[in-house]
């Protein structure tokens, strides 16, 4: 069972870029999708990026296509979100997620339930 931790979150101002980062412990992370979600107070929890265990496809919501992209090194047991034009509405809590999906390279959807494992989040913040 893979364990995931995010990192990088923090205070910027508009137009600012930020690079968050999700490592893993335990499972084989070569074997796992990750997504990368967010969640405003009072808000659902909104998908944001997903990338498929070798790294090869991904995909992104339109709220952020062209702003944010997802990227992973399985040496380091990583996953990026590079965010870039940060808005004041992108101020919410970040959580990667992760999914089995053994050897094929699929990409899973953007359901929240679809992720059995998720990590504790990273505060990101805006400024205007």
């Amino acid at each position: 069972q893979v364990q995931l931790v995010e990192s990088g979150g923090g205070l910027v101002q508009a137009g600012e870029s930020l690079r968050l980062s999700c490592t893993a412990s335990g499972g084989i992370f070569s074997n796992y999708a990750v997504g990368w979600f967010r969640q405003a107070p009072g808000a659902a929890r909104e998908f944001l990026s997903v990338i498929t265990r070798d790294g090869r496809y991904s995909s992104y919501a339109d709220s952020v296509k062209g702003r944010f992209t997802i990227s992973r090194d399985n040496a380091k047991n990583a996953v990026y979100l590079q965010m870039n034009s940060l808005k004041p509405e992108d101020t919410a809590a970040y959580y990667c997620a992760a999914v089995d999906t053994g050897a094929r390279a699929i990409v899973p959807g953007p359901q929240v339930h679809q992720y059995p494992y998720w990590g504790q989040g990273t505060q990101v913040t805006v400024s205007s």
